[in-house]
């Protein structure tokens, strides 16, 4: 038999094959989670020790970056309480807000009322004065 008929066999025989998935393996975007994952794959990798296959990874080493993965989670452990820290200080301050804001837009009616024919003066009470012409507004296009 020559290659020929072989391939010829080969094509012409219907083999059924149990489909498979394509294997895509996700990596998770949450650096928590990312961390999570490494701290498995390290801790595998150490169980497994010389018989771990990632020893055979072209510029990665797993003995220098998986002790740096606790202090990295400690780290983001720490960032997500101060963020969560800062959202409820965030929303302490707005509760204070409205009252500053009108008290602020009134002072400045009425200072622009008092200094109507030099309103640069309401620099002295520390509003930004814009003395320019505005721009001309573009006309809309029909």
């Amino acid at each position: 038999m020559n290659i020929r008929q072989s391939f010829y066999l080969t094509n012409t025989l219907k083999f059924k094959c149990m489909s498979r998935t394509d294997g895509r393996i996700a990596i998770p975007r949450n650096v928590g989670d990312v961390l999570d994952l490494a701290t498995d794959v390290y801790t595998k990798h150490t169980n497994d020790g010389a018989s771990s296959p990632l020893l055979n990874l072209d510029g990665v080493d797993w003995t220098v970056v998986g002790p740096t993965i606790p202090t990295a989670l400690s780290l983001h452990k720490q960032a997500e309480r101060l963020k969560s820290q800062m959202e409820e200080t965030y929303r302490e301050r707005d509760i204070y807000m409205p009252a500053i804001e009108e008290a602020v837009k009134v002072s400045r009616n009425l200072l622009k009322a008092h200094n109507q024919k030099n309103p640069k003066r309401l620099g002295e009470w520390g509003f930004k004065v814009a003395d320019s012409a505005p721009a001309p507004k573009p006309a809309k296009a029909k």
